[in-house]
């Protein structure tokens, strides 16, 4: 959608490239597609690309029969894709958060927004309106 100004918001910088996977999925099965990704997260869809979870971590060093339905983690947290980075960078690093899992207002995924990508965009947006 068009808009007015030069702030950035998470739309211009969320990462698309992530590893997804469902809940029948196993661990075995995803661990490889994880790896190649560069990224040690799987976000858990359903068949209408809603966020249920998140698989990341150490839950990848269990049993590779395990199914993700039982190594994710339920419910993360999620910010959509308008809002500022003005706004949701320095909640980020006051939370602690690396990153956020971007979804639609109906709980589609769109992406991950990391903090590291913030901060980068950030600093850059700075640099520019100077």
């Amino acid at each position: 959608m068009p808009r007015e100004g030069k702030a950035t918001r998470v739309i211009d910088i969320v990462r698309r490239d992530i590893s997804t996977c469902a809940l029948n999925d196993r661990l075995g099965d995803i661990n490889e597609k994880v790896s190649s990704a560069g990224k040690n997260v799987c976000v858990v869809l359903n068949d209408e690309q809603i966020v249920l979870g998140r698989v990341r971590g150490k839950a990848f060093d269990g049993d590779p029969d395990t199914k993700v339905e039982d190594a994710m983690r339920s419910g993360p947290a999620t910010i959509r894709p308008d809002v500022f980075l003005h706004d949701i960078g320095p909640r980020m690093h006051d939370r602690r958060v690396g990153s956020y899992i971007v979804t639609t207002a109906l709980g589609r995924f769109v992406g991950i927004l990391y903090r590291d990508d913030a901060d980068r965009a950030l600093d850059d947006q700075v640099k520019r309106d100077h």
